[in-house]
């Protein structure tokens, strides 16, 4: 490993207490329900926030390119009604003794709610508290998964809700069914240099704007090892081959359900570039210099800048801060 990440991906912090035990204890469920909290997801994955410090000018919700503006925000959770769980509600753990559920809903106007108060994921993610951060991200990640699995894999039979949402129950044949997670890979591709001169691979897909680029990355496929997905995927995307595969650290990513696995690994410079036609518009080499000017100029929505990199939300802006830091 020639570098490591200097912080975690934000999406990675959780201050929250997974309690497996908790799940199946109704009676400690029903004990703590009147003081527990409820994280509301709509169906396009927002959740009412309160910002603490307004984001910057140019901060627009439906805008990629315009949510690194600073700022900083918490969720805000409501109180729960009724002596017991409401049903297909989802445990997402304890804090502090008071426990939290998630439960999709939307806004009350009637009640107060301020629809333009609701915001999602990737523009909330990286202004979040760690624990804020850490029930969001499980939140989106397990209502989207029963979305998906009212149903059984098996035989098309009905599935209910058990375990505080950790599970469903096929009630046809009895088997059970978890939260679906599909591993992908993103590799930071260098030349393993060091200095200003060092260089690392960039690309852009062809529905990014010109000028705009990160890293490489490409889904885990049946039976493959992580490490040969990270040599399969950079051959795929740009016709390079690695080596010196390293891993780097992992970061939820729930739309719908993926886990990035992140990886540093070593090409040469010299070898043709080939980007995937209709999967990748171009690729180049950057240096380390180049890079740091573009971080410092500023982010995705930066018009000026001269090179567009990732939102602080993807991990793949922690791996390239994190390069860019080293020597």
């Amino acid at each position: 490993m020639t570098f490591r990440l200097t912080t975690p991906a934000v999406l990675s912090r959780s201050e929250v207490f997974r309690d497996e035990t908790l799940r199946t204890d109704l009676a400690r469920q029903e004990a703590g329900w009147a003081t527990a909290r409820l994280v509301v997801v709509d169906d396009e994955g927002r959740t009412p926030v309160e910002w603490q410090d307004a984001p910057s000018a140019g901060f627009e919700v439906g805008d990629a390119g315009s949510w690194d503006r600073g700022g900083s925000a918490r969720l805000r959770t409501r109180p729960t009604e009724g002596a017991t769980p409401t049903e297909g509600a989802v445990l997402l753990g304890e804090q502090d003794g008071v426990a939290y559920w998630a439960v999709r809903g939307k806004p009350d106007v009637f009640a107060g709610d301020d629809p333009s108060d609701w915001a999602d994921l990737r523009m909330t993610g990286a202004v979040l508290d760690g624990a804020g951060a850490g029930l969001f991200v499980t939140a989106v990640a397990v209502l989207n998964w029963h979305d998906t699995a009212r149903f059984c894999s098996r035989d098309g039979s009905p599935t209910r809700v058990a375990a505080a949402g950790w599970h469903r129950h096929c009630e046809a044949a009895g088997h059970e069914e978890y939260p679906r997670t599909d591993p992908a890979v993103i590799c930071l591709v260098h030349d393993g240099g060091t200095g200003d001169e060092a260089r690392v691979l960039l690309a852009r897909q062809p529905v990014w704007p010109i000028g705009r680029f990160t890293v490489l990355a490409g889904f885990v496929e049946a039976g493959e090892s992580l490490e040969a997905c990270v040599r399969r995927e950079i051959h795929e995307e740009v016709g390079v081959h690695v080596h010196d595969i390293a891993y780097l650290g992992s970061q939820a990513w729930p739309f719908p359900r993926s886990l990035m696995l992140a990886f540093e690994a070593v090409a040469d410079p010299a070898a043709p570039l080939a980007p995937a036609d209709g999967e990748i518009a171009e690729a180049m080499w950057v240096t380390r210099a180049d890079l740091r000017v573009a971080l410092r100029a500023g982010d995705w929505g930066t018009t000026e800048a001269p090179l567009l990199l990732p939102g602080k939300v993807s991990i793949a802006r922690s791996m390239l801060e994190s390069w860019a830091a080293a020597d």
